[in-house]
């Protein structure tokens, strides 16, 4: 059987599956075992256990639950409501100041977390029904959300790019270093484009009348809020960055920042602790299996010689450099679609990376490429993440094809953002080169 064929039937396979439900770590790991054992017979799940062996035995995993934890401990606290009083009355008065305000909000959340979801649950909670009930469009609130708390995954520390370093062995402080300025460039292309539709569409975002806008004295008084998210952002980047803990350690040092910032906030309680660890649990289990599943598609597809068959596609594909890219992160978009971003992520870099060499493609600004791509994937219907987070705390009267329209300008905008990047690596390379 050739392996054209084979990869019909392969790919073709986990599409069914996918589509009958079944959960991706059983669909990648069930599907492959049997294309490994019809090809390589019992010998091959030796190699698929040499890997997992090796890769389960990194100490870098020990950081996903470590930041996960985090995450979950501040979504808890009254950091993100705290945040959101500071903004209200700091750009409450301008034309779409709330949403952009929760923009802003959620880029602090994406320096502390490195996750998206903490940031989409924490301003749907408290930024969405503040948003809807000063009259603000519903689309613009929603969207501006979801695009806020996709930042999450590219802003560090980002769980995402971790993952992206164990597969590349790329460097976790330069693919950290690489993610800040992409980051915040989204940030202010989203700010500004809610600016500019507001200007020219004031109903969309009305300002907030002057009663609402609080005196200075409350405006300089909120700025304390700003204080412990600034606190556990030095602590986790400070000590990543400044070469002083290494990237597990700097993780036990944000679970450290965030306990401290329930205690001052008088948020923290046994219950909530438990609460968060044992979602910490159900979220890196997940993880995990996902690991495990990927690594057995990706052993069984390079003992089939998927490598060659890829290489020889890339070197078909009219444009060369520019056109292997594109094409690469054109996969990474269409698999967002319908796929999770771990997944994708086990899934495509070891098939990537070769061709990456190939083309002398730098492999940090291809990091920071990849994880944009994976964020829209995060924002984009049919299961993009962040569109069930929302869900999950909107208000009755949102529906899903709300949610689901509100995001369309949004990924226009990251596209954007993304051609930005790619047009200008300095964008991504220049901080590494600075800090390293």
């Amino acid at each position: 059987m050739s392996l054209e064929l084979i990869t019909l039937l392969l790919f073709g396979g986990l599409l069914v599956l996918l589509m009958l439900g079944t959960p991706l770590s059983f669909a990648l790991g069930g599907l492959s075992s049997v294309f490994l054992y019809a090809t390589w017979g019992p010998e091959g799940f030796f190699m698929v256990g040499s890997r997992l062996w090796s890769t389960m035995g990194s100490f870098t995993l020990i950081s996903i639950p470590m930041f996960v934890l985090m995450a979950l401990i501040l979504e808890r606290t009254g950091v993100a409501r705290a945040l959101y009083r500071m903004m209200h009355l700091w750009v409450g008065g301008l034309p779409g100041g709330l949403a952009i305000g929760t923009v802003l909000i959620c880029t602090i959340f994406a320096s502390m977390v490195g996750i998206s979801g903490a940031a989409v649950v924490a301003m749907g909670a408290v930024a969405l029904p503040a948003m809807l009930s000063r009259g603000y469009d519903k689309e613009l609130a929603l969207g501006c959300i979801n695009a806020g708390g996709g930042l999450g995954v590219l802003i560090p520390p980002s769980v995402l790019m971790i993952i992206y370093s164990m597969n590349t062995g790329a460097s976790v402080g330069k693919l950290f270093a690489a993610g800040m300025l992409p980051g915040l460039l989204l940030a202010v292309l989203v700010a500004l484009y809610i600016a500019i539709r507001c200007y020219f569409q004031p109903q969309l975002g009305p300002a907030l009348p002057k009663e609402q806008r609080g005196s200075w004295p409350e405006k300089f008084a909120a700025l304390r809020a700003v204080f412990l998210p600034l606190l556990i952002v030095a602590m986790v980047l400070g000590s990543i960055l400044g070469g002083l803990a290494t990237l597990t350690e700097s993780a036990a040092l944000g679970v450290l920042g965030a306990l401290l910032s329930s205690v001052l906030d008088r948020s923290f309680s046994w219950k909530m602790l438990q609460e968060a660890m044992v979602k910490t649990l159900h979220i890196t289990a997940m993880i995990m299996w996902i690991f495990i599943g990927a690594h057995v598609f990706n052993t069984a597809y390079n003992a089939m010689g998927a490598q060659s068959l890829i290489m020889t596609l890339m070197q078909d594909i009219p444009g060369g450099y520019w056109g292997s890219l594109f094409v690469m992160l054109l996969i990474v978009f269409l698999m967002g679609l319908v796929l999770d971003p771990v997944g994708i992520m086990l899934i495509t870099l070891p098939v990537f990376m070769p061709v990456v060499k190939q083309y002398g493609i730098d492999p940090i600004w291809f990091g920071a490429l990849f994880v944009i791509a994976l964020e829209i994937g995060y924002m984009t219907p049919p299961f993009g993440f962040n569109l069930f987070y929302l869900r999950g705390v909107a208000p009755p009267e949102i529906t899903m094809g709300d949610i689901y329209r509100s995001v369309w300008p949004y990924v226009m905008v990251v596209f954007l953002g993304l051609f930005l990047v790619a047009m200008f690596p300095a964008i991504a390379l220049w901080l590494p080169s600075v800090l390293f």
